[in-house]
């Protein structure tokens, strides 16, 4: 390590030819784990079941010590209090291990990033290099520098990353240089890690890591909450199936066996003590968990209307099936593909998301149906815990009912539902026997002679061209599978899911979930070269950049897209729109800012900030990008190496960005 350290200086950062070894994800030895636990508080530590532990011995144990007014359950083993980690209420098999080491020295760094997951990240340098000698050589100073942002603005920061760097910050594969942070139209905080310094990060905050010095010695990990659940279901997953990437939480699993943990400590919890805090806390929980649990079961709900699903294959939950295109954990339901199955362990099997977007094997259609809980255990539960829900709070009957009525009063489609008639819609392609190759004409046979005129073709009329599925945007012809028809009965007009996706920001399940769908021209918003000339329409403009993924190398070989191709960026769509990076940048920045000041009045938090975080961002930075072209190349360009992607970019020149 003191070898790599010396080949770094201020000039060659960006050097591919350096050596870095950066130990990363080691397991971390149990003598850390013991020790760190009883330094840690108790409801930030790993793997933390209860908000208690006996052996705690860092600042403030002895107010942690078990008091008279500590419930336990019915067995009197257990306490009654919250989970820190909600992991841990997870069956040992199925928790995935993430308490791991990290050994850095200097040029060795981590890109920016997200949390897993949506998840709470916890880091503590242990240790690091001092200055001193070792072993007969003078070492430099071990300390790690954080570029860190704000949970508030990660819409922000994403929309940042993809228009002005050219990167996803989803997929973790770049390092944004200083001239990038100091540029950003939102707060970067930075913060210098030595050892003994606790880094907490916020669930979504995009962060990146500098490592500097001889060495650095850190330990890290991972806690999972009701917050962090929610966000991971509804933002983080859906980002992260687009990408492929793993989902090694298995968060409805978490939701469903937290549940099963907090209903026995709830009913065994003594009526007389039911405004204890802790009692208080798990029950908003409870709820908080509920609603997911809730909203799980609905979206997984067959359709009443359609026939009764036969022949549904039972596998018992053992949390190990994963898609086969996002890779992501499957909690209940999914669809699996006989015909592409070599043998018991090579099987397709695909999630709903994943086929309500068009993806599958190569069949497309006679998948089969599986699951892994009986919907009757599934079912029984949801009532269960709605009673014991509605025991502790009556005045909840009106927001969570049976799940009968909920299912019957949906607003939308199911994605179940939708998937069973997907299943219908969609072709079965015969993957045994390959498509025909189109016949060639061979140019060396000559042509016979002709012995009568050619026959003329016969111009197709305007009617005949009207009867053929087209899309309204790009105008190709696609089977009826393939478009989206509006549901208005005067409108015949239909729209491929690939222009509706790059030109509306609409996904394909969030138009197959609607009961009724308007196309953009009856909603006046249709952005084709024919609507932009009819003063009535105000042609939609997409909110944010999408620079498109190659997931062939990710998703299974069998794999396939046959609603959406997204490879393809919206670029197009941006420049016809006329829009650009500044404006979307503010947008975003407006968005962030009413959320903060709407969550502040809500509860009623008097917060005083630092005049350079409350003051709007001055967005002339990157309007006037020309005029600050001399002033940076003098004061930074020696110094600080310029990203390419912003050297290149025409979006934002680098120079504006000083």
């Amino acid at each position: 390590m003191p070898m790599l350290t010396k080949q770094w200086t201020s000039h060659n950062y960006k050097d591919p030819d350096l050596q870095r070894l950066y130990l990363k994800d080691i397991d971390c030895p149990k003598i850390w784990h013991d020790y760190l636990k009883k330094v840690i508080p108790p409801f930030l530590f790993y793997l933390n079941k209860s908000a208690e532990q006996e052996s705690f011995e860092g600042p403030g144990a002895k107010t942690t010590a078990r008091s008279s007014n500590t419930r336990h359950n019915a067995m009197g083993k257990q306490q009654v209090a919250k989970a820190g980690d909600l992991m841990s209420c997870l069956p040992p098999d199925m928790r995935a291990e993430n308490l791991m080491c990290y050994i850095g020295h200097e040029g060795t760094y981590t890109p920016a990033h997200q949390e897993m997951c949506a998840s709470l990240g916890q880091n503590l340098m242990v240790n690091a290099s001092d200055g001193s000698m070792e072993d007969g050589e003078i070492t430099r100073p071990g300390s790690s520098i954080w570029f860190m942002t704000s949970s508030k603005d990660r819409k922000l920061v994403s929309e940042y990353w993809n228009s002005v760097l050219g990167h996803d910050i989803n997929i973790e594969d770049h390092f944004a240089q200083i001239n990038a942070w100091k540029g950003a139209p939102f707060t970067t905080y930075l913060v210098e890690q030595r050892p003994g310094d606790f880094i907490l990060v916020p669930p979504l905050a995009a962060h990146q890591v500098w490592n500097r010095g001889t060495r650095t010695m850190k330990v890290a990990w991972n806690r999972t909450t009701v917050e962090t659940l929610e966000r991971a279901l509804n933002e983080a997953l859906p980002r992260a199936r687009m990408v492929c990437r793993d989902e090694q939480y298995k968060n409805k699993a978490i939701v469903f066996y937290t549940l099963k943990h907090y209903s026995i400590l709830l009913g065994g919890a003594d009526e007389a003590n039911a405004g204890h805090p802790r009692i208080q806390q798990l029950q908003n929980e409870f709820e908080q968990l509920f609603a997911l649990y809730d909203q799980i079961i609905l979206s997984e709900s067959f359709s009443a209307t359609l026939p009764k699903e036969k022949n549904v294959e039972y596998i018992p939950f053992d949390s190990n099936i994963t898609c086969s295109y996002c890779r992501g954990s499957i909690f209940n339901r999914f669809l699996t593909c006989p015909s592409c199955a070599t043998g018991p362990d090579d099987a397709y099997d695909i999630c709903m998301e994943c086929y309500a977007m068009g993806r599958s094997c190569a069949c497309i259609s006679k998948l089969k149906w599986a699951e892994q809980f009986h919907w009757s255990e599934l079912t029984e539960k949801h009532e269960t815990w709605r009673q014991l829900l509605l025991k502790v709070n009556p005045a909840l009957g009106g927001k969570f009912r049976p799940l009968r009525e909920e299912i019957a009063e949906m607003s939308r489609k199911s994605l179940a539902h939708v998937c069973q008639e997907e299943l219908k819609r969609r072709p079965w392609v015969d993957i045994t026997k390959p498509a025909p190759a189109p016949v060639v004409p061979d140019e060396s046979l000559e042509e016979p002679e002709q012995t009568s005129p050619p026959a003329k073709k016969r111009k197709t009329s305007r009617a005949d061209k009207s009867k053929v599925p087209r899309c309204h945007i790009c105008k190709y012809i696609e089977p009826t599978w393939k478009l989206a028809s509006c549901s208005n009965p005067k409108c015949s007009l239909k729209y491929c899911y690939g222009s509706l996706y790059r030109a509306f920001d609409m996904l394909p399940q969030e138009i197959l979930e609607m009961k009724r769908w308007e196309c953009p021209r009856c909603r006046k918003i249709c952005s084709c070269a024919a609507c932009r000339k009819n003063p009535k329409m105000t042609p939609f403009e997409p909110t944010s950049t999408s620079l498109g993924h190659d997931t062939s190398k990710i998703a299974d070989p069998r794999s396939v897209e046959s609603l959406v191709d997204f490879r393809h960026s919206n670029l197009g769509w941006l420049k016809k729109a006329g829009s650009d990076e500044v404006g979307r940048l503010r947008k975003h920045q407006e968005e962030a800012d009413a959320k903060r000041n709407q969550a502040l009045e809500d509860n009623s938090i008097q917060v005083e900030f630092y005049a350079d975080i409350s003051q709007p961002y001055d967005y002339s930075q990157l309007e006037l990008a020309h005029v600050a072209q001399a002033a940076f190349h003098a004061d930074y360009a020696d110094n600080i190496p310029v990203d390419p992607a912003l050297e290149s970019s025409h979006l934002a020149p680098v120079d504006s960005l000083g």
